[in-house]
């Protein structure tokens, strides 16, 4: 694939302390979009130190428009969607030219490594996300507290793992993941029993549960204990987001009964 038929889109918000790593790794790029929310911090200054980058605002509203406004502001065929804490693996671009001038599929999902303080772990709970894919063909939609890419034809997945590095302080963390689980929990207590529900939706809907679990499953199972302290860290902050939705799950439910 020529490289010139794919155009980077990186989303912003205060990203002052991830977005120069995620731009460095894009100087293969004719033209990368930043697409930025109304940033106060140095995010506007930083994008404009690379000579590829477009920077363009738009007043959030919420993810999916935000990231469909971006792919209208592609001229390429292909998109690559990037958050500001996402660095491409080493050996990308080289996976990119590899790939057929007309893939058979229409997204390419990958993979990611999950950085602590700058330090890799050997496991996460972050899952696969469609970040290539062809422009006219795909488009997002709103699933809870995030978005789906709608994908019209077949997929693939790319080799090349992304590392997931956020830098951002911990409070800003914390305050985002109350915005999450309101809208989360909004979708979970509408889902039918009687309609198909994923496991780990179902365990959320027990509401005790999915924090201990959460857990018990990032130290042991996928290991992260053996990481040290950023691995704690991290099964902390995922147990710590599943208790913030538990509360809302328990306060959606005692408002419809009392």
């Amino acid at each position: 694939m020529n490289w010139d038929n794919v155009t980077p889109l990186v989303l912003t918000f205060n990203e002052e302390p991830n977005l120069r790593r995620c731009l460095e790794r894009l100087n293969w790029a004719q033209r990368v979009v930043v697409l930025d929310s109304g940033s106060t911090d140095g995010t506007a200054a930083l994008a404009a130190e690379f000579a590829n980058v477009e920077f363009l605002t738009r007043p959030f509203d919420d993810h999916t428009r935000q990231w469909n406004h971006g792919l209208d502001q592609a001229r390429t065929p292909w998109v690559l969607t990037l958050d500001a804490d996402y660095v491409l693996g080493v050996g990308f671009e080289d996976e990119l030219t590899a790939l057929p001038e007309e893939p058979a599929c229409d997204a390419f999902f990958a993979s990611f490594r999950y950085l602590v303080f700058g330090r890799p772990l050997r496991a996460c709970l972050y899952p696969p996300r469609a970040v290539l894919f062809r422009q006219e063909r795909c488009r997002y939609v709103q699933d809870g507290h995030t978005q789906l890419l709608h994908v019209s034809g077949s997929t693939d997945y790319l080799e090349t793992k992304i590392d997931h590095d956020d830098r951002k302080p911990l409070s800003r963390w914390l305050a985002s993941q109350d915005k999450y689980a309101v809208l989360e929990a909004a979708k979970l207590m509408a889902l039918v029993e009687s309609s198909p529900i994923r496991l780990q939706d179902r365990v959320r809907r027990w509401i005790v549960v999915a924090p201990w679990l959460t857990l018990l499953y990032t130290l042991l199972v996928r290991g992260t204990l053996l990481d040290g302290w950023p691995g704690v860290f991290y099964a902390f902050q995922r147990s710590l987001a599943e208790l913030v939705l538990s509360l809302r799950l328990m306060e959606a439910r005692l408002s419809k009964a009392f």
